[in-house]
């Protein structure tokens, strides 16, 4: 039995963790950290698990929940879990932190980025960035996890491979994005109002958006040099759900079944990876609800370009359901185990 501790269990990613452990009988959640709600009753906050969570909220006592527990997630704001790791801490438990805190290796970046000062630098370098279709053997050896962002999730698994085969230049790529509004988290702000949203769709953190470093680094480790990109995100008046379109130029002349061929490459063997078939896009209908990441390319010679696609659900495999998966390798079982979930339709 694992038992697992969540410090910001009460926000859209730290209640999809409840959701996907709860379905498991080799985990028992016995800490539902957050700060907002200290002693309510957790199915007060969220009636879905009324008669199924019977538990108070708790605080975010790291070092009193380290002792309790074998691993710990952290969704949280940025620079709370680096404010709280230490090294005795990492030496009794496990720690996935779904926040930004130890994605960037360069910490002066994260800085400049997020505009904070990070707590524990002395954590980077040793945190391994959780994408496990990439790292999936460090995953495996790692005692602090960086659970990777949900747009940088969906952009890279979508353009990895033509990166890493050399088919287009990375400093060509230009990445439109677009995600549902629990994206931006439950905290309650005028722009993620009703009125504010539906019917309607902007773009936001333009040329400024904090994923846009942590995208730029890993697919920097994929071509082995450093790439910067345009990465362009919009709001899109739906509850969950990411949709990735990428541009970039070829390095060569290239056809359907040579570049097919590079995505079965890397992804034959993912679970959670689909490529779909000639001429399907990627759709976020399609993915809700699931683990699961869908990418697609197209060629337009009359540009020498290709368009890259993905989707998937910005909630699951864009956090909660990556850091589950994150888990599972780190204590030795079945990738996938607890994440085998059929997309919700309609």
């Amino acid at each position: 039995m694992i038992k697992v501790g969540i410090i910001g269990s009460t926000g859209y990613a730290g209640g999809e963790l409840v959701r996907l452990l709860m379905q498991r009988d080799d985990v028992e959640i016995v800490w539902y950290g957050s700060k907002s709600y200290v002693g309510k009753e957790y199915a007060s906050i969220y009636q879905n698990m009324f008669e199924i969570v019977d538990a108070e909220c708790m605080d975010d006592n790291m070092e009193e929940l380290a002792d309790k527990v074998d691993v710990v997630f952290t969704a949280t704001p940025q620079g709370l879990c680096a404010s709280l790791v230490n090294e005795e801490i990492l030496s009794k438990v496990k720690i996935i932190d779904l926040s930004a805190d130890f994605r960037i290796k360069d910490v002066n970046i994260y800085e400049e980025w997020y505009k904070i000062k990070h707590p524990a630098p002395e954590y980077i370098k040793e945190a391994v960035y959780g994408l496990p279709e990439i790292n999936r053997e460090a995953v495996k050896k790692a005692r602090l996890i960086a659970n990777p962002g949900c747009y940088p999730t969906c952009s890279f698994l979508s353009i990895y491979p033509l990166v890493k085969e050399g088919l287009i230049d990375p400093n060509t790529i230009i990445i439109d994005a677009k995600s549902g509004t629990s994206g931006a988290g439950r905290g309650a702000k005028v722009d993620n109002l009703y009125c504010e949203v539906n019917e309607s769709i902007k773009a936001y953190g333009v040329a400024s958006h904090r994923h846009t470093p942590e995208i730029e680094e890993q697919l920097s480790y994929a071509a082995g040099k450093p790439v910067v990109i345009n990465f362009t995100p919009h709001l899109v008046p739906m509850d969950r759900g990411i949709l990735i379109t990428a541009y970039a130029s070829l390095t060569k002349e290239v056809t359907y079944e040579e570049v097919k061929a590079v995505y079965d490459k890397y992804y034959a063997d993912e679970y959670f990876v689909r490529v779909l078939n000639k001429d399907v896009t990627p759709q976020t209908r399609w993915v809700k609800g699931s683990n699961f990441v869908d990418v697609n390319f197209k060629i337009d010679p009359r540009t020498n370009r290709v368009i890259m696609m993905g989707a998937m659900d910005n909630l699951v495999k864009g956090a909660a359901g990556q850091a589950v998966q994150n888990m599972n390798l780190m204590f030795g079982l079945e990738e996938n185990k607890g994440l085998k979930l059929v997309p919700m339709f309609p």
